[in-house]
């Protein structure tokens, strides 16, 4: 019974542990990319230089405004050729048919949504753009995979503290004779909690020992295959370590309480 118990806490380990890190690393990501997200506001041609820092001045008063950045036409002609390639540079000097802008930031990306309507009312703005409707469903789409990750999550947790109960269980039913006998001889019940607690707790300390392995094995094969393709778009996960050290760390903390939990659960109703 004590290597079911331990099994199921392997099992259920393993399967927290990969939700776990992939959880925490689609925050990571989400947070990256909403926080590439900014208002382009477009300045109008011609311009002058003493209009244009009046409209940066209107713009960092803006409520949930948390940077302002000026590019130049000859800079965004730039980043477009280094995107998409060099035929472009045909555009350059008086050419250049592209808009001086403020790259706006917001304080948080929901707020992206009102900066760019204020800007568009300012004076000296021919356009302003935030990816509209596509942002909306972003950052609903990221919302919703954090909240759906987090419910797993939850749900794996609880499974796990009922199969550990029900193991105990059948533990503490094996050992009725004994619990009666203690009872017998004047024995409280905390008294008679405690070892079944500690039992619990280290069965959910053996559980996260091959998880934790895994995870040290698994991470840096994943983290290396993976980053190629993000970073191209300047997006990281989080680096194998300190980050390694820090999920077996939980494991092992999630181990020991789960199967303390499960242990006392089973006790509380045994011991009614």
């Amino acid at each position: 019974m004590s290597v079911a118990a331990v099994s199921a806490v392997t099992v259920t380990l393993i399967l927290v542990s990969v939700l776990l890190a992939g959880l925490l690393n689609v925050n990571r990501l989400s947070e990256q990319v909403e926080s590439d997200v900014a208002v382009r506001v477009y300045i109008a041609p011609g311009t002058s230089s003493s209009k244009r820092a009046t409209l940066k001045r209107e713009l960092v008063a803006l409520p949930a405004v948390k940077q302002v950045t000026y590019r130049s036409k000859d800079q965004e002609l730039k980043s477009i050729v280094a995107s998409y390639g060099r035929q472009w540079e045909m555009f350059s000097g008086d050419q250049n048919p592209l808009n001086d802008i403020f790259l706006v930031k917001a304080n948080t990306p929901q707020a992206t949504t009102t900066i760019a309507k204020r800007a568009k009312k300012l004076a000296h703005t021919s356009d302003v753009t935030y990816g509209g409707q596509t942002t909306k469903r972003m950052f609903k789409v990221m919302s919703t995979l954090q909240n759906v990750g987090l419910g797993i999550m939850i749900l794996v947790l609880f499974v796990a503290v009922v199969l550990i109960s029900n193991t105990i269980r059948l533990t503490i039913v094996a050992r009725q004779n004994e619990i009666e006998i203690m009872h017998l001889v004047g024995a409280t019940s905390a008294y008679i909690r405690w070892p079944f607690l500690m039992e619990g707790a280290f069965t959910g300390l053996l559980g996260a020992i091959i998880p934790a392995i895994l995870v040290n094995a698994g991470y840096p094969v994943a983290y290396h295959s993976l980053q190629h393709g993000l970073v191209d778009s300047g997006y990281t996960l989080y680096a194998p370590w300190p980050f390694m050290g820090w999920l077996t760390l939980l494991l092992i903390i999630i181990g020991v309480l789960i199967g303390a939990l499960g242990a006392l659960g089973s006790m509380r109703r045994y011991l009614k």
